[in-house]
C-alpha cells in the first residue's frame, strides 16, 4: 500500500497517474489523502481509497497510514504560520503515525541546502530540513527530494508577463542556478515509492537539466512567447512588505525573504548535476507546453 499526500497539487497530480498506470504491474493499492476528494478525476477516485481530511490531523494520519507501506509526503506551507510550525508542526502527528504504524518507507519533498553554510538561516529551507529531521529520527528509510525552485513559480507572474511583460524575483539577475519542473520531480518520486529496495536516510537532489539565470529566463520566455519578457529584481525589504500586506504571517514573510537570499548567495548551487540528478524537461519545453498556455489565457 502506497499512501500519497497532497494528491491534487502540484506534484501529486503528476504522480498519482505514474503511480495508477505502475502500480498493477507492482501488485501495490493506491490510497490518497485529500481534503476535498471531489477535486480528484472521477476516474482516479474509482482506482484509488480516499481518506478525506488534513495530513496535518493526528486522526487523518492515524487512518491513512494505517497498513502502509510507503508514503509520499509533502507539506502545503500555511502562510498564517511561523515557519517551524508550518513544517514540523504540520508533520509531528504524521511523525508519530509513521512509527506507530511500522511505516517502511517515505519520500518526502524538501529542499536543496543541506550541509552548506546556508542552510541554517535559509528561513522556509531550513524548516523543510527541519522537517526531514523529524521524519528521519521516526526510523523509516527515507528519501528528500532535494529540489531547487520550481519553473511553476513563475505561472504567479502569468499575468504580469501578460499585461506588462515582466516578471519578478529577488535573485541576482545574472546568477545562474538549478530550476526544476513539477512533473520532473513526480517522476523521481514514482520511481522510489514503486522500487523500495533503499535503505537509511539520503537526499535525492532533483536538479533539472540546466542552470538558469533570470535573464535566461527572460530570454526563452521571450522566444517561446513572442513577445519581449524582461526580469525585474525585487529588493529584499519590498518584497518583505508584499508579502506581509498580501496578509501572510511576518515570520513566515521573513522566512521567504530569508529563503530567497539563501538561493542568491548560492544555496542551491552546492550539488553537481551528474546523470543521477539532472532531470528531463527543460525550460523551453515547460514553457511550451505549461507557461504559454497560462499566459495567452
Amino acid at each position: 500500500m502506497i499512501v500519497i499526500t497532497a494528491p491534487t497539487g502540484n506534484i501529486g497530480r503528476h504522480l498519482l497517474p505514474l503511480l495508477l498506470e505502475s502500480a498493477p504491474a507492482h501488485d501495490e493499492e493506491v490510497r490518497v489523502v485529500v481534503r476535498d476528494p471531489a477535486r480528484l478525476p472521477g476516474a482516479v477516485r474509482a482506482r484509488v481509497e480516499v481518506i478525506t481530511g488534513s495530513h496535518g490531523d493526528a486522526g487523518v494520519v492515524d487512518r491513512a497510514f494505517e497498513g502502509a507501506d510507503a508514503v509520499f509526503w509533502l507539506v502545503p506551507p500555511d502562510a498564517s504560520l511561523n515557519p517551524k510550525d508550518a513544517y514540523c508542526g504540520f508533520t509531528r502527528p504524521a511523525a508519530k503515525a509513521l512509527a506507530a504504524h511500522g511505516v517502511g518507507h517515505v519520500v518526502g519533498v524538501s529542499a536543496l541546502g543541506r550541509g552548506t553554510p546556508l542552510a541554517d538561516r535559509a528561513g522556509l529551507v531550513t524548516a523543510s530540513l527541519a522537517m526531514d529531521d523529524l521524519i528521519a529520527d521516526t526510523g523509516v528509510a527515507y528519501r528528500a527530494l532535494a529540489n531547487p525552485s520550481f519553473f511553476e513559480n513563475l505561472l504567479e507572474d502569468a499575468d504580469s508577463i501578460r499585461e506588462k511583460g515582466v516578471f519578478t524575483d529577488a535573485a541576482d539577475a545574472d546568477r545562474r542556478a538549478p530550476l526544476v519542473a513539477v512533473a520532473d520531480i513526480a517522476a523521481v518520486a514514482a520511481g522510489l515509492l514503486l522500487e523500495r529496495s533503499w535503505t537509511g536516510r539520503d537526499s535525492v537532489p532533483v536538479l533539472g537539466p540546466q542552470d538558469l539565470s533570470p535573464n535566461d529566463l527572460a530570454r526563452i520566455m521571450t522566444e517561446q512567447l513572442g513577445h519581449p519578457v524582461r526580469y525585474e529584481r525585487q529588493a529584499p525589504d519590498e518584497l518583505y512588505t508584499t508579502l506581509v500586506g498580501y496578509g501572510l504571517n511576518e515570520a513566515f514573510a521573513r522566512g521567504v525573504v530569508d529563503m530567497k537570499r539563501a538561493k542568491d548567495e548560492g544555496l542551491d548551487t552546492g550539488v553537481a548535476r551528474t546523470a543521477d540528478t539532472a532531470s528531463r524537461i527543460t525550460f523551453e519545453q515547460w514553457c511550451a507546453q505549461t507557461l504559454k498556455p497560462a499566459v495567452l489565457s
